[in-house]
This record gives C-alpha cells, sequence and structure tokens, in this order.
C-alpha cells in the first residue's frame, strides 16, 4: 500500500478494535464522518471506535488504494460481519496532514 503510514496505523488499529491506537492516528480536532454523523476530537473518536467495535464482529480486507491527491488517500475494503446485510464494500477517505489523520469520511 502506498498510502501514509497513519493510514496503515489506522487500518491495523480499527481491525484490532483497539480505540485508543485508533485515535492517536488523528489530529487533536481530527474528525471522522461514518453513517451521516461526525465525531471530532480524539475522545469522540475512541468513543466511536468503541461503540462499533462492541456492537459488531467484522473482519475488513483492503481491496483498493489510490492517491486523490497530495493529502487525500481513498482505500476501499470489503467488510464481512454480523451487522445488518452482513457484507458491504466501504471507501476510507482520509485527509492527512503534518503525519496524522485530520479528516475520514467513510462511505458506500
Amino acid at each position: 500500500m502506498s498510502a501514509p503510514a497513519v493510514v496503515t496505523r489506522y487500518l491495523k488499529a480499527a481491525d484490532a478494535g483497539d480505540a485508543r491506537a485508533v485515535a492517536e492516528c488523528f489530529s487533536e480536532d481530527g474528525t471522522v464522518v461514518d453513517e451521516g454523523v461526525t465525531y471530532r476530537g480524539r475522545a469522540e473518536i475512541a468513543a466511536w471506535q468503541e461503540r462499533t467495535s462492541a456492537q459488531w464482529t467484522f473482519t475488513s480486507t483492503v481491496t483498493g488504494e489510490r492517491s486523490l491527491g497530495e493529502d487525500r488517500h481513498l482505500v476501499t475494503t470489503h467488510v464481512e460481519g454480523d451487522f445488518p446485510g452482513g457484507q458491504v464494500d466501504l471507501g476510507f477517505d482520509f485527509t492527512v496532514h503534518d503525519g496524522l489523520v485530520s479528516a475520514l469520511v467513510i462511505g458506500e
């Protein structure tokens, strides 16, 4: 994967369900948009990751990655688990500044 190291760290931490490690990938004022809800700052991001990990069991496989510009990277994944529908293909649109994720938008 040619994405920045912080993107790889985020994906590994998210797969492991490590909310603290996920939050540490973000800048202090970083944001995540998931299912239309925006989470701001490391505390909200950690809480979001904790809820997600507690609610669902899933595995994800990276299916693609491409640069969308100097600071944006799109990673596509195939996710399977015990959530409604059982599987979904998701795009993770990362904006990275100074080695940390400043914004992440997750969508189908």
